[in-house]
């Protein structure tokens, strides 16, 4: 899972990504993973690791990871090539989730790029030049079905008209996700990579005073991100960094001080999860226990080939065992004796919190 962080200047963007690459730095079983100079990698919280490595005691515990990809800054014109607005652009088609950091906080030493504080105006300014960016790319298509209808074949002419219908709702400033799209709508706008078709989290960046409530500028971003059928969690950038040296002990208790349960991070990498469709199935035993994600509805052959694709080829059933079940009995052995492992064969949908072993034939 890739998510790419934007946001104006001086809107805590880069407090943030610094914050979530060090707490990656931090990660005691996932090191930090620099892969470019504005991309981290960090791991998933998942608690069920934890208790699973007290049971089996293994070599290694692997958590599933989520890539940060710190987006080149944006300013007004980025969709005419303004700025680095063709960087911009170019990396954010490649993220599967947008994350916009929105200021939500009044310091006097930190200035605004407009001069004032105004959340919804500065998830306008972005918008709209991600809708303009969606437009051209429509544009373009249309422009070439056009030609190609010449020919008078129906389905062109019905794809140009479906084209048409996504044109007509950009140009109201409407995000192709806000829109009442058909089906083969839909297809289009993925198949032709557009950016406000994309899952969309407003990270509205509060002072530490407000982190466990909110505050009046937060109730304006929730509002607006309601209508553009995007969502909202509240982080403070500064808390974030602060914590990201801390362990997770310290963090904790740090943080409950504040009125949280858990850090931004967390709650982002979680929502993004639940926004993509995404769950965890579990692989445990003395050599490692892992955290493997996948897509909600995902069959057991296509779940054991992210392990391994000799395991999708080879796959003969999965033996299975929820893991509130296994933590409550304590062994698989246990599982098995009172008939609370399956046996589950090429049809089986997996779910959440499953731990499974694969059998498999090479």
């Amino acid at each position: 899972m890739q998510l790419g962080i934007v946001g104006l200047p001086n809107v805590g963007k880069s407090t943030l990504f610094n914050a979530i690459t060090k707490a990656g730095a931090q990660a005691a079983n996932y090191p930090f993973c620099t892969i470019e100079p504005n991309v981290g990698i960090v791991p998933v919280p998942d608690k069920r690791l934890d208790k699973l490595a007290e049971l089996y005691n293994p070599k290694k515990v692997t958590p599933a990871v989520v890539e940060f990809v710190d987006i080149a800054g944006l300013v007004k014109g980025a969709s005419k090539g303004e700025g680095l607005g063709n960087q911009f652009l170019s990396h954010i088609r490649n993220v599967d989730a947008i994350v916009q950091v929105v200021r939500c906080f009044e310091n006097d030493n930190i200035t605004h790029v407009d001069g004032s504080i105004d959340p919804v105006r500065d998830m306008q300014t972005i918008m709209i030049e991600l809708i303009l960016a969606d437009m051209q790319a429509v544009e373009k298509r249309i422009d070439k079905v056009k030609k190609q209808a010449k020919s008078g074949e129906a389905k062109l002419k019905s794809e140009l008209a479906e084209l048409e219908g996504i044109l007509e709702g950009l140009s109201q400033e409407k995000p192709a996700r806000a829109l009442e799209l058909t089906d083969e709508q839909k297809e289009l706008c993925v198949d032709m990579f557009l950016l406000t078709i994309k899952p969309t989290i407003y990270a509205a960046n509060v002072s530490e005073g407000d982190l466990a409530t909110g505050n009046a500028m937060v109730e304006q971003v929730k509002k607006r991100a309601s209508e553009e059928g995007a969502e909202t969690i509240i982080v403070s950038a500064e808390i974030e960094y602060e914590i990201s040296s801390m362990d997770k002990d310290d963090a904790l208790m740090f943080l409950n001080d504040l009125g949280v349960e858990s850090s931004g991070l967390d709650r982002l990498i979680q929502k993004s999860y639940s926004l993509l469709g995404l769950i965890s199935y579990l692989t445990a035993g003395e050599k490692e226990v892992r955290a493997w994600t996948i897509e909600k509805g995902t069959l057991a052959p296509q779940a054991a080939g992210k392990i391994h694709t000799d395991f999708e080829k080879g796959f003969i059933r999965a033996e299975v065992v929820p893991y509130d079940v296994l933590v409550e009995l304590g062994s698989v052995t246990l599982a098995k004796e009172k008939g609370l492992m399956r046996s589950e064969g090429r049809d089986y949908e997996m779910k959440d919190g499953d731990v499974v072993l694969f059998r498999f034939n090479i």
